[in-house]
């Protein structure tokens, strides 16, 4: 067995990743602290082709040489945008027709599996600070929740392991 080559790999350019269609999923990005993090997400959204990103309120901006160093060059490729806060966000989205789900553990969460083979159509997904989670605020607007299931002791991931696991579940499922 051996690796593949860059050309082998038939990888989009930048102008060929903007004219693709792209998945119609939003993520949105509520107070996260980690610019690693915001990097890890960038680089996860260009593997999916989703649709943007939606940053808001303290959560780190491109350019930043630390977003640049998890993302290698997402955050020229995946459409981005900034809210002063996720419930903005949130209300602009469900203005265009989306639904819109924090991944948080909630009363009456969906576990993924089950939310992926029951939704279509364009959905947004909150993501929450690395500690606090999603904020009550946007909480309390959003359609629902969505639950990763674990059976370990501890039951949280970081956010960049979540938002992978999400992503991929949502992706795989419409494709």
């Amino acid at each position: 067995m051996r690796k593949l080559g860059m050309d082998e790999l038939n990888r989009k350019s930048v102008n060929a990743f903007r004219e693709s269609e792209k998945t119609p999923i939003v993520v949105v990005l509520d107070n996260i602290r980690s610019m690693h993090n915001v990097g890890s997400v960038f680089r996860t959204a260009d593997a999916f082709l989703i649709e943007a990103i939606y940053l808001c309120g303290y959560t780190p901006q491109p350019p930043h040489r630390d977003i640049h160093k998890t993302a290698l060059g997402a955050t020229e490729t995946v459409k981005w945008s900034y809210f002063a806060s996720a419930s903005e966000a949130v209300r602009e989205l469900q203005g265009r027709g989306y639904r819109v789900f924090a991944v948080e553990q909630t009363e009456g969460s969906v576990p993924l599996p089950e939310f992926s083979a029951r939704f279509s159509g364009p959905l947004a997904v909150v993501f929450g600070n690395e500690v606090s989670g999603v904020n009550d605020e946007a909480l309390a607007l959003c359609n629902g929740g969505i639950e990763i299931p674990q059976w370990g002791m501890k039951h949280s991931l970081n956010i960049s392991i979540a938002a992978g696991i999400v992503l991929w579940e949502m992706v795989r499922t419409k494709k």
